[in-house]
């Protein structure tokens, strides 16, 4: 009988300790660094022992204003070695800025990601008087930074390439040099990279004071000429049309939404209640 018990013993922890997770990518935002990522790295290691985790540390800081483009294309330099030696494919987690860097990423290039979680990011572009706004601009609001933004200059900084001014819509897409290009006016190769996904998890909330609309990071925003109307992610024309492949992700019941108020913008990825509800259970 003991050799019985020992014997279940043995193969219960042989199973048990070969659970292994996919190799989890993270990536920061704006005026940030790998190392603002640390807590959440942790998370997840604790959470999942023996997990991978590359934490992208390029475009850290005041080199986070970087044009989108190139840092997409430098972003993926680092993802690309982590995802051809993961057989079964990876995860990937990106926060705020981040989550428009990794999407440019997923549609332009070929990728194994299996779950792409998008925290608290402004997937829809961004229309606010904010802080960040304020200290990076001092002498413009968010009326007239337009006139900016959308000129050769302004598209040379990240948060020009996803400024979408609502009542001047039209400069929006033929001046803005990437949000567009990866919502509005994708190619078909851009559609298809994205249906690779398996999980798609879109997560923000009420309270950030960031991302403005907040629902942005929902791929809801502004209805044209408003910046008090929303037109929600199913109600847009890039998702009727199914541009880049959100309606197909959606029906077969692959994105998942999560609202979660009394967050602020800058504690999502330190935050052990939003990790444990809305991020843990979708990085297997």
């Amino acid at each position: 009988m003991l050799r019985i018990l020992l014997a279940v013993f043995v193969l219960f922890s042989s199973v048990r300790h070969s659970v292994s997770y996919r190799p989890v990518i993270v990536m920061h935002g704006v005026l940030a660094g790998a190392s603002d990522m640390d807590s959440f790295v942790s998370m997840i290691k604790t959470a999942h022992p023996g997990t991978e985790v590359t934490d992208i540390s390029d475009y850290n800081d005041a080199n986070s204003l970087v044009n989108m483009n190139d840092q997409v294309k430098g972003v993926y330099s680092k993802m690309k070695p982590v995802m051809d030696a993961a057989k079964d494919g990876v995860n990937l987690v990106c926060y705020s800025q981040g989550g428009l860097v990794c999407r440019g990423v997923l549609e332009k290039y070929g990728h194994n990601v299996h779950t792409f979680i998008s925290l608290s990011s402004p997937q829809a572009g961004q229309f606010g008087d904010t802080d960040y706004l304020n200290f990076l601009f001092p002498t413009f609001t968010r009326d007239n930074i337009y006139l900016f933004f959308y000129t050769d200059a302004g598209q040379e900084i990240s948060v020009g390439n996803y400024w979408n001014d609502p009542f001047h819509h039209s400069d929006y897409l033929s001046k803005n040099k990437f949000l567009p290009s990866i919502t509005n006016n994708a190619p078909q190769e851009y559609k298809d990279n994205i249906l690779k996904l398996q999980q798609v998890v879109f997560i923000g909330g009420p309270d950030d004071g960031v991302i403005t609309p907040w629902q942005s990071s929902h791929f809801g925003f502004y209805k044209e000429k408003s910046d008090s109307e929303i037109v929600t992610m199913t109600e847009q024309e890039y998702y009727t049309n199914d541009v880049i492949g959100l309606q197909t992700l959606n029906n077969a019941g692959k994105i998942k939404v999560y609202e979660i108020p009394g967050v602020e913008h800058t504690h999502w990825h330190t935050n052990q209640t939003v990790f444990n509800d809305a991020i843990i259970q979708w990085l297997d």
